[in-house]
């Protein structure tokens, strides 16, 4: 379980950020963009992998070479950043004006604003091919600018070996029955469900559960609603489910990936997931197939139709003048070749039209794959980053505090940020 860092060191994990980029932005200073001498474009992308093994640098180099076998005069220098880090380090390099050329991990709104990026059709011949769906995530003003590599959808695991043991005969549709089931599994000295409201991903959980009472980060396409009484009402179950002692000890403090970690062990009876799940199930080696499935998530009344979709975008810069360059780089790397192999990599999604059609009889993912295109993703204003990390900050306070008072505090932080851009 990750520690929260304190304001010092995020500082100095910033400023070492922009050292770090700024010495990889002087390394690779030889581009001239307006010829067609050699170019140099600089990749910054998030990293998947959980190690050295799958590092994401690795996909990317792999491509990088390829790529540049074809086009002699464009190297791709590649850096990979630990996803906790990404942001901040993104961020941080921009304000110092060491704009990468290229991007892959989160993509903010607030730099097409600032007339930082490339339009998707600068930089893409096909933005068509994208999956419509996430269009408007990345989009400013109705324009897109981020494209989407790489996507998932969330769906309700349960381990359906502890539910026979509880006697439990049939899977979770309503919050009733995560309540109750979730009691009857504690009773066998197990987590009844988990509940991952730490920084690591507080965000998409928490509308998770707001989509289950019919409410939302928002009522309208820029619009927050954050302390409407339907999240109010979603935080109070919540609450009493805490309170129940039918989760883990403490929510708020809770990431995803080790309550992931503690269901493939057989330790929890519930939890929300994405195929990237999967295979941290199928690597613990302690749940066989037949032992755990994966189904609609349950809602207040009943199963939800529509789930929450999440890519991760690709945004290309324009500071360094290199859009002929960023679009060939481009066009190469959106191959379904790479679309596929990077979901097989790391278990996710793809991205691309063209190379979900190809995915979607696969046993493992199809499922996955045919509701992206009705999922709800989060909002696309440029409040949304400030209010994304004051979720992941506090919202996990509202499971144990009072939800009102943490719910208005996340709204008026929402209406801040919308005030200030």
């Amino acid at each position: 379980m990750k520690s929260k860092p304190t304001n010092r060191l995020v500082a100095a994990a910033a400023l070492a950020a922009a050292a770090a980029l700024t010495m990889t932005g002087c390394a690779t200073s030889s581009s001239s963009s307006a010829s067609s001498g050699p170019v140099t474009l600089k990749l910054v992308a998030a990293d998947y992998g959980t190690g050295p093994s799958n590092s994401s640098s690795k996909y990317w180099q792999s491509i990088a070479d390829a790529f540049h076998k074809k086009n002699p005069n464009i190297t791709v220098k590649v850096q990979t950043v630990n996803w906790n880090d990404f942001d901040s380090q993104v961020q941080t390099s921009v304000q110092n004006h060491q704009y990468p050329d290229i991007t892959e991990g989160d993509y903010f709104s607030t730099y097409a604003q600032e007339g930082l990026l490339y339009k998707a059709s600068d930089v893409l011949s096909t933005p068509s091919n994208l999956l419509p769906a996430f269009k408007a995530q990345g989009s400013y003003k109705g324009t897109q600018y981020g494209m989407p590599f790489t996507t998932s959808s969330r769906t309700l695991f349960y381990n359906k070996a502890l539910f026979a043991k509880a006697g439990i005969t049939a899977a979770p549709t309503t919050w009733a029955d995560i309540q109750a089931d979730s009691a009857k599994i504690k009773s066998l000295g197990k987590i009844g469900f988990g509940l991952p409201l730490g920084s690591e991903e507080a965000q998409a959980e928490s509308m998770l559960w707001m989509m289950g009472d019919g409410g939302g980060y928002q009522s309208k396409p820029g619009t927050y609603d954050i302390d409407s009484s339907k999240n109010v009402a979603s935080f109070q179950f919540l609450n009493k489910l805490v309170s129940a002692g039918d989760t883990e000890p403490n929510p708020g403090s809770a990431n995803r990936t080790d309550l992931w970690k503690q269901f493939a062990q057989g330790q929890i009876g519930m939890i929300n997931g994405s195929p990237a799940l999967v295979p941290i199930i199928q690597a613990g080696g302690v749940l066989k197939t037949a032992d755990w499935a994966s189904v609609q998530i349950a809602g207040k009344t009943g199963p939800l139709t529509k789930t929450l979709g999440v890519s991760d975008n690709v945004a290309a810069f324009n500071k360094n003048g290199h859009e002929a360059q960023i679009k060939k780089f481009l066009d190469f790397t959106y191959q379904d070749k790479y679309q596929i192999q990077f979901d097989k990599e790391y278990d996710l999604l793809p991205a691309t039209t063209t190379a979900a059609n190809k995915m979607a009889s696969d046993p493992l993912f199809g499922s996955f794959i045919k509701a992206l295109p009705q999922s709800v993703q989060y909002p696309i204003d440029t409040a949304w980053p400030q209010v994304k990390t004051k979720v992941q900050q506090t919202i996990g306070t509202a499971v144990t505090g009072d939800p009102s008072k943490v719910l208005s505090s996340l709204q008026s932080t929402a209406k801040a940020a919308q005030a200030a851009n």
